[in-house]
């Protein structure tokens, strides 16, 4: 299927999203942030995929936020009510845009981003959200808001902070300078570096299928608890994990595992089920 800011393809478990707009150096305007977590959400309550690969087109991943978001229609400066009414409902506008990137975070299946050129604005906000980053060697990170006088509001730094040491979240943050892809790899921002995106996309792919032939169940559990360690104490994630394990521990897939080694191949996993959402 293909929508307005994005290709989607879905083969061998693995959905491939790719932003779709390089002549506008994939920058985001109003459809992108409804496109986005419709796709990834149909893709993650009807267990369409094991595994989501983000990947972009053109010379840069993405420019960020399209000045359009604030301009068009019904803009974030529009009229009406007094002062506090339209902070609050200014307020309810960022959390709408923070959702866009909340769904990767909380989908089921692990989400990988391949990144080449400019990551800029919002697509660190976005890539902050995956689970997995690789980047091309021409690369680079922006936290750009502070250099048109705003700061950051759609994920980068809550997300941001437990990826990479503090004091490069604070230096980006402040200065709004690149962040190269090397220095990148360098601080944990990103797994690794290849000289072409050919070559990234290759390996992100390769990783891509090795997931998918996990059992999902399990893979999901591991991205649920690895999720709740970053945000909780280890004493309330001991506590979680062994919470799950008692609804989630499955000795059928654990019996295909095995079998499937002893027999030299492939095991066969049951998908994720659908989730039900309307009775």
């Amino acid at each position: 299927m293909t929508e307005s800011c994005f290709a989607v393809s879905i083969e061998n478990n693995i959905a491939h999203i790719v932003l779709n707009r390089p002549k506008a150096f994939n920058a985001m305007p109003r459809p992108f942030w409804n496109e986005l977590p419709k796709i990834v959400n149909d893709i993650n309550d009807n267990a369409k995929a094991r595994v989501i690969v983000i990947s972009s087109t053109g010379k840069h991943f993405t420019a960020g936020m399209d000045i359009s978001v604030f301009t068009d229609g019904e803009s974030i400066t529009a009229q009406g009510g007094d002062q506090h009414t339209r902070a609050e409902a200014f307020r309810q506008f960022v959390l709408t845009l923070q959702g866009s990137f909340n769904c990767l975070d909380t989908a089921r299946m692990p989400v990988i981003a391949a990144i080449q050129g400019g990551c800029i604005g919002a697509g660190v906000d976005m890539t902050s959200a995956c689970d997995i980053r690789y980047a091309t060697a021409d690369a680079f990170f922006q936290v750009a808001e502070i250099n048109i006088g705003m700061t950051a509001d759609v994920g980068t730094f809550p997300r941001l902070c437990k990826l990479i040491p503090e004091g490069w979240v604070r230096e980006l943050a402040y200065s709004g300078r690149r962040l190269p892809a090397q220095r990148a790899k360098e601080i944990g921002l990103v797994n690794d570096v290849f000289a072409t995106h050919e070559d990234m996309l290759a390996h992100v792919m390769d990783l891509a299928r090795e997931i998918a032939t996990k059992a999902p169940v399990a893979v999901a559990g591991s991205k649920r608890m690895i999720n709740h360690a970053r945000d909780h104490s280890i004493a309330d994630g001991l506590d979680y994990i062994a919470t799950w394990q008692a609804g989630m521990f499955s000795p059928p897939h654990m019996m295909e595992a095995f079998a499937a080694k002893a027999q030299k191949r492939e095991p066969i996993f049951p998908d994720l089920a659908p989730i039900r959402k309307e009775m």
